[in-house]
């Protein structure tokens, strides 16, 4: 007898949802029965999906596994509906988006929004680790990237308008009235550091090690905000990507002249999955944007 898709589908829930509760009130159905339907599921194969510790429940080693596997699965179920949509004009449908600020994407998903207005778009943020994970587990169908690891078959991208990298300081710095600095006298400072895996601190420290320099005092936050609370509080001097350095009296900008701090951005999905509808038609939409500006 094969495994039942009813099962499948309320272990998936409750592992996603981490509560029966939750899991219940997402597929509409009363919780004792969800509840029975996964007890039916670990006693057919005799296994434990869940450790539960009163109404805190965790998923067990195989239980991991089997979300993995589940994700996929009902990622399909979702490329399915999708495909049959199609039919629809883009009336109705799901667009999931990954990025790692909301300067560039969210123009473009106004721009989208405008399109096909029936279309529901989900947003969410991370750093360049976070977003490939993402991408690579089905969390998003689009991901707007600063780099496309090398060699990787998978990836359909699509590069955007390179930009470049500078330093700013606090309105009270000794650099406040300057335009550019060096290298070396950046070197000199307290630098401001996102976290690993921040595309930003991965240019700018290839960018030091280019220029034979050495990153001798740094302090590392987590996120871009806080990168501009602690520069604004005059912790140091931070680095970000021009174009995310939003007007804010109390910062002040500079280039870094003797320095290479250009950077990439790119429309990044999975090349399986560049042919779904809504997929098709936003990779579209970036395309005639970039040849109207030729």
């Amino acid at each position: 007898m094969p495994i039942s898709h009813a099962h499948l589908r309320s272990f998936h829930a409750v592992a996603t949802q981490g509560s029966f509760t939750r899991a219940a009130e997402a597929l509409h159905i009363t919780q004792p029965t969800l509840s029975g339907q996964v007890k039916e599921l670990e006693e057919r194969y005799g296994i434990k999906l869940f450790i539960r510790h009163g109404r805190h429940i965790e998923l067990t080693d195989i239980g991991k596994s089997a979300l993995v596997i589940t994700r996929k699965l009902f990622r399909h179920e979702e490329d399915v509906e999708q495909l049959l949509m199609s039919a629809r004009a883009l009336t109705t449908g799901k667009l999931l988006v990954a990025a790692d600020a909301p300067y560039l994407v969210t123009p473009l998903l106004a721009q989208f929004q405008r399109l096909y207005p029936g279309i529901q778009i989900s947003i969410q943020y991370g750093n360049s680790s976070q977003l490939m994970a993402w991408l690579e587990s089905g969390r998003c169908d689009i991901a707007l990237l600063p780099n496309v690891p090398e060699g990787d078959d998978r990836l359909f991208s699509i590069p955007l308008e390179p930009g470049r990298l500078v330093a700013f300081v606090n309105e009270s710095h000794a650099w406040a009235e300057r335009r550019s600095i060096s290298m070396e006298e950046l070197l000199e400072q307290r630098i401001i550091l996102r976290e690993q895996g921040s595309r930003t601190r991965s240019i700018f420290e290839d960018a030091v090690k280019s220029s034979g320099g050495h990153l001798e005092q740094t302090m590392e936050i987590t996120g871009r905000e806080g990168v501009r609370e602690a520069v604004a509080a005059g912790f140091g001097v931070g680095i970000i990507a021009e174009h995310e350095l939003v007007a804010d009296a109390r910062l002040h900008s500079l280039q870094v002249n003797n320095a290479k701090l250009m950077h990439a951005e790119y429309i990044i999905c999975l090349r399986e999955r560049r042919n779904l509808r809504v997929t098709e038609a936003f990779l579209d939409m970036i395309q005639a944007n970039l040849k109207a500006k030729i």
